[in-house]
This record gives structure tokens, sequence and C-alpha cells, in this order.
């Protein structure tokens, strides 16, 4: 049982610990001063790609092509670019214990990690059927995305049943991404939710109406208000049908699921101050623990503009808040200190010909403005939602650079409207101003 003693480290292996190790780097720390610890086998990466490009059937992306930071437009850092920079990368390596009052790490191997300064960027896990006792859940080729080794047993499962059926379980973001990746691989696609439209948690009826007719015309066949209530297999374990809620059956050669996901916490439970679902941090990801800090996925920190506590999922959010962390903790070294982190939520997708972001809140009422007919070859249309007078959100399928960069200045202003239907006639215009 081995023991090595860090200044810092950062136990993880997705976005937020390549950004935070970046940033570490900028900050100038010293050789042998700092380990990443990730239980996979690869370094950091950009994980939105696993969704995309990776699942393309030609120009497919692949390792070293996405590693961090080459989503933000940075340095790729390849497992060599660590070393060069004195940072102790340790992969495969999977901690089962945290003391945080004993400030120790162990390993499933037994070894132990000790640290001055912890970061956790242990990011989510997938929720998963058989979580939930779905009969059959755990036939073969019923398959999850979250990893890259998830990514992979997708891309030999596409190339083994190959215009085969697929269904996918969920309306989100995976459900939507990987139906379209699926479609562009020929497979006969069906996607499975049970609210009454798509991406509930961000998009209005009206918008998800739009995606969902263009899907349709795609060829993806979308059944809501039910869900998966059970499978059967093939003699060799590979799941062969999907049985519904509703008493319908749908026949498949892969099911892909894309139900939610969840922090990953345990470690920590009862160590540490907890908040929706989360990590509890500041402004600086500083936990309720001394030298402790927590970003991405699993933290929930002060959301300044909303005056509220949140926990974000989304790769933009755990690239800042790595960010953050590493700089609050080099100034505070130095006797200093750096602003607040003073976020403003951002989310975006890509799938078939279309591409779509999104700022600020999706509160309040809404309007829809532009040409949002799914049959026409260039779609380009927006939203905005107003509360208390204010526009608080904003959103556009199609829009250009400069476009979106105009909906992220209007969600931060937040500047008064005139009225709902001065918003729908003035329509990208009226951000364009701000």
């Amino acid at each position: 049982m081995a023991q090595k003693s860090f200044k810092y480290i950062i136990l993880g292996g997705g976005v937020s610990a390549g950004y935070a190790a970046k940033e570490f780097a900028n900050q100038g720390v010293k050789p042998g001063e700092l380990a990443v610890i990730s239980k996979e086998a690869v370094a950091p990466y950009e994980r939105p790609a696993l969704s995309k490009g990776y699942l393309f059937p030609e120009g497919a992306a692949r390792l070293p092509g996405f590693h961090c930071c080459v989503g933000s437009g940075g340095e790729k850092l390849l497992p060599e670019s660590y070393k060069q920079k004195g940072i102790e990368l340790i992969l495969s390596t999977e901690i089962v214990k945290a003391d945080l009052g004993a400030k120790s790490l162990v390993s499933a191997a037994g070894d132990v990690f000790k640290y001055e300064t912890l970061i956790i960027a242990t990011g989510s896990t997938v929720l998963r059927l058989t979580d939930f006792g779905v009969k059959g859940a755990d036939s073969k080729n019923i398959l999850y995305l979250r990893e890259i080794d998830d990514a992979d047993k997708v891309v030999e499962a596409i190339k083994a049943k190959k215009g085969g059926k697929a269904v996918v379980v969920g309306g989100g973001y995976i459900g939507l991404e990987l139906s379209a990746a699926l479609r562009i691989n020929n497979f006969d696609v069906t996607m499975v939710f049970p609210e009454p439209w798509c991406m509930p948690r961000l998009f209005t009826a009206d918008i998800a109406a739009f995606y969902e007719t263009y899907y349709t015309n795609k060829g993806v066949k979308i059944i809501k208000g039910t869900v998966a209530s059970g499978f059967t297999a093939h003699p060799n374990g590979e799941v062969n049908e999907v049985q519904l809620k509703d008493g319908r059956s749908l026949e498949a050669d892969i099911v892909i699921v894309g139900v939610g996901a969840k922090p990953l916490t345990t470690l920590f439970k009862g160590q540490v101050e907890e908040d929706k679902g989360g990590i509890k941090t500041d402004a600086f990801f500083k936990t309720s623990v001394p030298d402790v800090y927590a970003v991405g996925d699993v933290a929930t920190f002060p959301l300044k503009m909303y005056g509220d506590m949140r926990r974000v999922e989304h790769v933009d959010h755990s690239r800042k808040s790595a960010e953050q962390a590493v700089k609050a903790i080099k100034a505070a070294e130095g006797g200093g200190a750096v602003e607040e982190y003073d976020y403003l939520p951002f989310f975006y997708s890509r799938s078939f010909d279309l591409s779509w972001q999104f700022y600020g809140d999706n509160v309040g009422d809404s309007v829809l403005f532009g040409d949002s007919n799914p049959s026409n070859p260039k779609p380009r249309f927006g939203a905005y939602w107003v509360q208390d007078g204010k526009v608080v959100g904003a959103f556009m399928e199609g829009g250009s650079g400069d476009e979106n960069k105009a909906l992220a200045k209007v969600a931060k202003a937040r500047p008064v409207a005139a009225s709902l239907e001065d918003l729908t006639k003035q329509g990208i215009s009226f951000a364009a101003k701000i």
C-alpha cells in the first residue's frame, strides 16, 4: 500500500478536472505539487463530443482530438502535457474512501493520497433503469452515455447492428442528440419519453413542437406520455423488445437510455454540507470544510444574478467554476481575493443541421419570434422569457455568432420589455440594440 502526498489534488477526470489543471498551470504550479486522480483510463476530455462527433459515421471525433481544453479554444492537454507541466496524472484509479478531516483519499487498490487542498470534480453519473427495478433492464445492448467507455460501447453496437432498430428512452439532451446520431447512422429510431413534450426543463411547448416535427421529418418516431416498463431479450442476452407502460411494445436491436443523472457525492456524505442535491459552496467554490472545494456538476453555488442557490449540469459552468476555484485558491495563498462568481446560465445543443443556444432563466411568460417552420432548410427563430416586465431569458435556433452574443447580453442586462407583442415584432433586433 503506497502513500503519496501533494499540495493540491483534483479528484475527477472530466471537464472540470481538465480546466482546473490548466488554470493551476497558468498560475505557475510547481512540479510535484498537483495531482489529478481519475477512475477513467484517459486524460480529461471534453465530454460533449461523446454525444455528437464521436458517433458520426464518417469523420468521427476521436482522442486525442478532444482532450481538454480544446472545447473553449484553449490548449489541448495530452497525457504528456501534464508531465511537462509537472502535474501528476493518476489514471484508472478509483477512490473508494475520502476522509476530509484527515485530508486523505484511499483508492480501491489501497493506495493513500494525502493533500493540503482538495478540489472535488467528480461530476455526475447516469441514472440507470436497473436502479428502478425495471424488468430486463440488465439485458445486453441497453446502453448509457457518460464516459468514453460508454461511447465506445455505443459505437460497437452501431457497427454490430448496422441499419437496425433503436429505441431511445428519454426526451432530454441525450435523447435528442442520440436520436439524431442514430438516425444519421441509418437506424430506424423511436424516441420514448413520459413528458408532454421534449426537453421540458427548458423548452416551451412551441419550441418543442418545432424540434419534434423536425425530427419526425428526419424519420425519428416519437412516442410521448409513457415510459419503458420492461425489456425482453434473445437467448444470447441481447435486448429484442421494449415494453411500454401504455401496453405497446417496440422491437429493438439497441436501446439507449438518457433519463437523467445524479451528482457523485457519496464519498463525502456526512462530511460536508449539502444543498439541492449537491455539495454547498460559496461564490469561490469553497465548501463547509476548510481547504475543500467543489466544482462543476457536484457544486450547489450562489447564482448571484438571481439571488439563489443552484446546481448546474453543463459544460460551460464546469469549465468556468473550475477556473474560478483555482484562481480563488491561488489568490488566497497570496493574501488576495478574486471577484465573486457571477454566472450567466448558458445551454446549447447541436443535432442534425440544427444548433441552438439559450442564456438566462426560463421563467415567466415566453414569446416566440422568427421562422419556426421545421420544413424550411435553414430555420431561424428564437424566444424570450419575460418576468416582472423584464427579459430574463433568451433562446435562438440557427443564430449567428453575433446574434448569440446579443442573446447573452440581453439575458445578463435584463432590460424592460414594452410588451410581449413588441418583443415578437422586434425579434432578434431587440437583443441587438442592448
